[in-house]
């Protein structure tokens, strides 16, 4: 009897234990006024992500906002994660060879030596990029980026949870000849939509870790001069709680970088998942992240 009740207990104990790992939440935020915020700071969370054109280097005006940017991050102490993308300019759709990329990779650790973590390409199955159709040369990248830099921390390029997700990692998996230990989504239609679908999808089919390279809740958002009316203050705070519910999904998600900190100034903007608003107010989205930020400490 006694020992029955005793394996009872420790089943129960093992049911009641949480499912995720304590998570790293970081913030995905190009406009460097950011590190000035002392609501930011206050949260004591220095993790920081950067989009990067593959080609900025190439730019006296990239480079200078890349700098500066950098600049303010070491300031504040913060641990930058640079994720690659397309070029900003002329040429959005144009996809760089191996080499290429592999060359600008590398000027980018001799001008900056003290960036350890990347990621291969920002929401690389989607149409708007260049490697929509080929994640063969994104594995490419990626190997090349685990040859130069074998002290890194290497990420897989992200994408976005949509229906070819899977289709797009087994092809990108299958050309890749380097072992991927971190895979990443950008799980917004998740968030957004209140559902789970798509971050179970990638956890079910890759092993490893997971990170949300990119995540939050979208207040406003336009298409040219249309309005999508499901997207408010209400929706962003729901999808912020939604955020982490989806990281608690498995213990294998270990970090979270939430997009964006500051909301964009146009009016109309085509994007806005902000903390804070155009008036510097915080929303209350910045509630639900303040208080899991504590909770997260008490674990």
């Amino acid at each position: 009897m006694i020992r029955t009740t005793l394996i009872a207990a420790v089943l129960l104990l093992g049911l009641a234990a949480p499912a995720s790992a304590k998570l790293t939440i970081g913030v995905g935020e190009q406009n460097a006024d950011f590190f000035d915020d002392r609501r930011w700071q206050r949260l004591d969370k220095p993790h920081v992500r950067f989009v990067l054109a593959w080609d900025a280097l190439k730019s006296e005006w990239e480079t200078a906002e890349l700098d500066h940017w950098l600049a303010l991050a070491r300031a504040r102490d913060a641990r930058v994660l640079i994720t690659f993308g397309h070029a900003r300019e002329t040429r959005e759709r144009y996809l760089p060879t191996r080499d290429e990329f592999a060359s600008q990779f590398r000027a980018l650790r001799r001008r900056h030596p003290d960036l350890r973590t990347f990621q291969a390409w920002n929401e690389a199955n989607h149409g708007t990029q260049p490697t929509r159709r080929r994640p063969d040369r994104v594995a490419r990248y990626y190997d090349a980026m685990k040859l130069n830099c074998r002290k890194c921390n290497i990420v897989a390029p992200s994408v976005l949870d949509m229906d070819n997700m899977l289709s797009w990692i087994r092809r990108f998996r299958k050309e890749a000849r380097r072992k991927v230990r971190v895979w990443s989504i950008h799980n917004h239609i998740d968030a957004n939509r209140h559902r789970t679908s798509g971050t179970k999808k990638l956890l079910r089919h890759t092993k490893g870790k997971i990170w949300f390279t990119e995540t939050g809740g979208i207040t406003r958002r336009w298409i040219g001069r249309r309005k999508i009316k499901r997207y408010t203050r209400r929706n962003a705070e729901k999808a912020t709680r939604q955020v982490f519910r989806l990281a608690r999904l498995s213990r294998r998600v270990t970090r979270v970088y939430f997009y964006h900190w500051l909301a964009p100034p146009e009016r109309r903007p085509r994007w806005d998942s902000g903390f804070i608003g155009r008036g510097g107010k915080a929303r209350p989205a910045y509630k639900v992240l303040k208080r899991q930020v504590r909770r997260e400490r008490r674990r």
